[in-house]
């Protein structure tokens, strides 16, 4: 595991420029911040909260599930949380303010939904001081980051007694989503939300540096086609700055599925508003099982 203050400053360039500009188009109506409000929040819509250890990762996970049976646990995962303060700085939390994906999962009717953070979010101080800075910056999509997401995907599946899964992700969620569903056989839909699919393409666009030391979805090889294709869906916002339709449409052109504009938009506005309507559609329209 990497020193806490290991984050090199080419890498935080990056880190900061996505999170100041998220910082930009956040909405006022934050219901996070800490462990102690995303938890009451969430469980006051049916939620259980808890925490799984999955690798070298404490992982918050809220979990509902309904009377009614389902063989598919739906599970949401975060963005990558806090704002930067500055393009050299770092949060000392990240834990986010505005909980994109527990929104979302809020919204979804799906009888078994799950809500995952990301590592170094919602913890107390002390487990926070041990976990390295660079999980919410240049390493936010390592190779362990990752195993730790499919350990914790595991363990939830047995948990709700599902055979099969559907990810959800929002914006760096998205691409720990990707990533998952390229290697595991159990996924049988993808959906993203604002996701940097491409990070390469991303980068680019943005004239950062890379992400040293994390998986890009569009370029990683554990990937079979028949695991993603026609089963996935990538909602972006037509007005979306942060990552702009072009990128996630450049993910799709290398690894299949289908994206989806969707105009007024932009990187946060409306999704959790709207989520029942559109995650509804993307489970029912033509070609996606």
């Amino acid at each position: 595991m990497l020193s806490p203050g290991s984050i090199p400053v080419k890498a935080a360039l990056a880190g900061a420029a996505f999170s100041l500009l998220l910082a930009a188009c956040a909405s006022p109506d934050s219901f996070g911040g800490s462990r102690q409000a995303a938890s009451d929040w969430a469980q006051r819509r049916g939620f259980t909260v808890n925490s799984l250890r999955a690798g070298d990762f404490e992982l918050a996970a809220f979990v509902r599930v309904a009377e009614r049976p389902a063989a598919t646990l739906v599970v949401y995962i975060e963005g990558d949380g806090a704002a930067w303060h500055t393009p050299f700085q770092p949060p000392r939390d990240p834990t986010p303010w505005q909980p994109t994906a527990l929104a979302l999962a809020a919204a979804d009717q799906a009888a078994k939904v799950a809500y995952l953070g990301r590592p170094c979010q919602y913890l107390d101080a002390e487990a926070l001081a041990g976990c390295p800075p660079a999980y919410w910056s240049e390493r936010r999509f390592a190779p362990e980051v990752v195993a730790a997401f499919d350990q914790a995907l595991t363990s939830l599946l047995a948990g709700s007694g599902a055979t099969r899964l559907q990810l959800v992700g929002y914006s760096g969620g998205g691409v720990i989503a990707a990533l998952l569903a390229q290697r595991r056989d159990d996924v049988e839909r993808l959906i993203t939300v604002a996701a940097p699919l491409a990070l390469a393409e991303w980068v680019s666009l943005h004239g950062l540096s890379p992400l040293a030391g994390s998986l890009d979805p569009a370029t990683d090889q554990p990937f079979a086609a028949s695991r993603q294709g026609r089963q996935a869906l990538h909602f972006v916002g037509e007005e979306d700055r942060v990552v702009p339709p072009q990128v996630v449409e450049r993910y799709v052109e290398l690894r299949g599925g289908r994206s989806e504009r969707v105009a007024g938009y932009n990187h946060e506005r409306y999704w959790s508003r709207d989520w029942p309507r559109l995650v509804s559609r993307a489970r029912n329209e033509e070609g996606v099982p």
